[in-house]
């Protein structure tokens, strides 16, 4: 295999899987938004398997192919799907449904990938290796998506699920969150670890919450679902 061919086949094993994830978990918002009555995503056309509607350059693409390339946490954003959560027809019902769309898409493509393991065996010899790799690439990233998604901080998805659970006193302190979230998540992800490098203390977040959650339900999930050694 060339240079350029080498190139590629890096490429393709990560982007194409992580197009699929990132696309098919926003598009899962506007469509469960859709049905529980606001059509604000479907009218802008977020309801949409063409990625780049729902890419963001620098979320999706500049940052995590820093982080990638300085060996550090795989961590990045795609465009918000826009939801008027007054438009649902069960607003705190809804916003759960809603939220955990996303994550529940990446959990299903995550349970495809590993069924096909299955099919290994009957691609042409030289698509194999190309082929199993961007399965087991859509596994972690899916996986990575959905579990990261989960933590329940605004304005992640476990945080509008969380905020839909509450009573209404407790969610509307959680929510209030929605704006600084991502700066604490941020701190958790980034500040936490070089903290605790300092002071000789493991404070890897993201490992705690993310990495290894990750690994160990992909392990699951192949040991129940998978074609076995």
């Amino acid at each position: 295999m060339g240079d350029v061919g080498a190139l590629l086949f890096g490429i393709t094993i990560w982007a194409i899987p992580l197009i699929f994830a990132v696309t098919l978990h926003e598009a899962a918002h506007g469509f469960a938004a859709k049905a529980c009555g606001d059509d604000t995503a479907y009218r802008l056309g977020r309801v949409s398997l063409n990625p780049l509607r729902h890419v963001d350059p620098f979320g999706t693409i500049i940052l995590p192919g820093l982080l990638l390339a300085m060996g550090g946490a795989m961590f990045g954003w795609a465009k918000p799907v826009p939801v008027n959560f007054n438009r649902l027809r069960h607003p705190r019902r809804d916003m759960i449904i809603v939220a955990a769309a996303g994550p529940g898409m990446n959990l299903a493509l995550a349970l495809l990938a590993v069924l096909g393991v299955y099919l290994v065996p009957y691609m042409p010899e030289q698509l194999r290796g190309w082929y199993f790799l961007n399965l087991d690439n859509a596994i972690f990233f899916n996986l990575l998506l959905a579990i990261f998604n989960m933590i329940p901080i605004p304005p992640l998805d476990g945080g509008r699920v969380l905020v839909g659970i509450l009573p209404r006193a407790l969610a509307v302190q959680v929510a209030r969150l929605e704006k600084g979230g991502i700066l604490l998540m941020l701190g958790l992800l980034f500040l936490a670890p070089m903290l605790g490098r300092t002071l000789g203390m493991d404070l890897d977040v993201f490992q705690w919450l993310v990495q290894g959650p990750v690994e160990d339900f992909g392990r699951f999930l192949v040991r129940i679902f998978g074609p076995g050694p």
